[in-house]
């Protein structure tokens, strides 16, 4: 099982160098000059089946940074999908550019790349992108998921993967706790985009303190007045006094600079790649005492939508109930952890693990 610790000291190595570092079974660059595209899609592993996992657009500053992103959210879409029992593997798109050069155009071309896969990757929404991009996408391919729900999809998965980390955050919460109410404690969700501001409702509804930050400020003052939670500057949130930190924008602000400033109890978070180094700082947290909530199995909510959906027939009661099961495994997971003093991301990475190993026996990649 490949780490992100052995994968960064590839990352001045040739392209199947970074890919190898992580297990990936294919990267592809798709480059379209009339639309503008510049698109990278990752598969990660596809034992349990194609890769399913969302497309996001962000304006990389080069195509490295681009990679990157994409072979650490696809490999994340492989655990997260195993540890929750789903049939499908690990895949992600990335978009280089601003969200601004998306175009009908634009995106059906996204369309056509994924169509030539063959079905080895299948899309959904994801940062910066929308169910009626989604729609256009599925102009020129039925490898798409996150459909509107008045075209038979699940609609925006947002609000199930803020269920599913809400429950988490419970499970957590009674580990630490010994009960798993939320009442009353101080909870800092870092980001409140699509994720965060429906972690916020769930938190506010259990009468729990909850302040919020984010790098924009429109966004950020207006969930605070449809919520009632109070706004704290970006840079505050590390040396906050809190009982609960809930990283829910982008990655790896978990690392040596800001572990050893946290104030809190407890990490649950809608992020993905929480952690900058999988091994180190997750060690870091058990050591000083802070119980992890892994980010892949508690942020899978969003994931079960679409699988529903991929599955056809979709209803939003078989994801919300599907979902539910986050609670349990995350406190198998911390309870394991605790009785056995290792962290709860190699325990929950275990669990996925075993069981890709157990079908692999079975076939190797999806196809074959």
């Amino acid at each position: 099982m490949a780490s992100i610790k052995a994968a960064e000291k590839t990352k001045e190595l040739s392209i199947y160098g970074q890919i190898s570092g992580l297990g990936h079974e294919q990267l592809v660059i798709c480059y379209d000059e009339p639309t503008g595209l510049k698109a990278i899609i990752g598969i990660h592993n596809t034992v349990l089946g194609p890769g399913l996992g969302g497309t996001r657009m962000w304006p990389y500053s080069n195509e490295q940074d681009a990679i990157k992103d994409v072979l650490r959210l696809s490999r994340g879409m492989t655990f997260k999908a195993a540890i929750s029992g789903l049939n499908i593997g690990g895949g992600k798109a990335v978009l280089i550019g601003d969200p601004k050069l998306k175009t009908e155009a634009y995106l059906r071309r996204l369309g056509r790349f994924i169509q030539s896969l063959g079905g080895r990757y299948v899309t959904a929404e994801d940062v910066n992108m929308n169910t009626r991009d989604m729609e256009l996408i599925a102009m020129e391919t039925p490898y798409v998921t996150g459909l509107p729900e008045i075209k038979g999809g699940g609609g925006d998965p947002s609000p199930v993967t803020a269920y599913g980390t809400y429950l988490g955050m419970k499970a957590a919460a009674k580990k630490a706790y010994g009960n798993d109410s939320l009442e009353g404690k101080r909870v800092v969700v870092q980001g409140v985009g699509q994720v965060g501001s429906y972690l916020v409702g769930h938190l506010m509804k259990e009468k729990a303190q909850v302040f919020v930050t984010d790098i924009f400020e429109e966004k950020l003052f207006e969930v605070a007045k449809k919520t009632g939670a109070q706004v704290i500057a970006p840079d505050a949130v590390y040396g906050f006094n809190m009982d609960i930190y809930s990283p829910c924008a982008l990655g790896a602000t978990l690392n040596e600079e800001t572990i050893p400033l946290l104030k809190c109890d407890i990490v649950a978070g809608g992020a993905n790649n929480q952690l900058e180094d999988e091994e180190s700082h997750g060690q870091m947290l058990l050591d000083r005492g802070i119980v992890y909530a892994p980010d892949f199995l508690i942020n899978a909510g969003g994931l079960i939508n679409v699988y529903i959906e991929f599955l056809g027939g979709y209803k939003k009661e078989v994801a919300l109930d599907r979902t539910e099961g986050i609670y349990a495994t995350c406190l198998e997971v911390l309870q394991t952890s605790s009785k056995e003093q290792r962290t709860p991301q190699e325990i929950a990475m275990e669990m996925a693990w075993s069981r890709i190993e157990s079908i692999a026996k079975i076939k190797r990649s999806y196809g074959s």
